[in-house]
C-alpha cells in the first residue's frame, strides 16, 4: 500500500471510525446542559469543543487541502452564544464525516509536499494531516473524560477486545 493510500485509510480511521463516533456517544448521554457546561471562564464546554473541531478541520483540512473555501471563524467556537442543541451538534459531527470522505482524494504526494499558509501558520499537507488527527484525538479524550465523570459510565470504547494481548 502506498503512503498515500495509508494516510486516506488512517485519516478514515481516526476521524471517522473513532473519534466522531466516540464524540456522538458522550452528546447522546449527557444532558444539554452537561454539553454546554464551563467550570469557569478558563474552560470550554463539551459543546464548544464539538464547534471548535468541525471548524478546525474544516479549515486545516476540508479548505487548505480540500479545496473548500474557508469560512472559518474561530473565535465563535468559544462563545457562550454559539449555544446550539444536540441534535444540531450530532448532524454537524455526521456532515463533517461526509465532507472528510469527500476531501480524501485531494490528498496525494504533491498536496502532502505543498506549503501553505492556514492560520497564519506555514503548513505542509503532511503537517496538517499530522495536526488534525492528533488534535481530534486530544479533545475527543477531554469530552469522554468529562462524560465519564459527570455521568459515571465506562464509555466502553474498546469493547470487547482483550487490550493485555502483546506481539504480533
Amino acid at each position: 500500500m502506498r503512503l498515500v493510500e495509508l494516510l486516506h485509510v488512517e485519516i478514515h480511521r481516526r476521524l471517522i471510525k473513532e473519534s466522531i463516533p466516540r464524540i456522538e456517544q458522550c452528546l447522546e448521554l449527557l444532558s444539554e446542559d452537561d454539553i454546554w457546561y464551563r467550570e469557569n471562564e478558563e474552560m470550554n464546554s463539551v459543546g464548544n469543543l464539538v464547534l471548535h473541531l468541525c471548524g478546525n478541520v474544516r479549515q486545516y483540512f476540508i479548505s487548505s487541502i480540500g479545496g473548500m473555501e474557508d469560512q472559518r471563524k474561530r473565535k465563535d467556537e468559544f462563545l457562550l452564544s454559539s449555544r446550539v442543541n444536540k441534535k444540531y451538534l450530532l448532524e454537524d459531527l455526521s456532515r463533517l464525516a461526509i465532507e472528510i470522505k469527500d476531501a480524501l482524494p485531494a490528498v496525494t504526494e504533491e498536496e502532502l509536499l505543498r506549503e501553505r499558509k492556514v492560520q497564519g501558520f506555514s503548513e505542509t499537507g503532511m503537517s496538517i494531516v499530522v495536526h488534525i488527527i492528533e488534535h481530534f484525538s486530544y479533545h475527543t479524550g477531554q469530552i469522554a473524560y468529562y462524560t465519564k465523570q459527570v455521568t459515571g459510565e465506562d464509555l466502553k470504547f474498546y469493547g470487547d477486545l482483550d487490550l493485555d494481548v502483546t506481539g504480533d
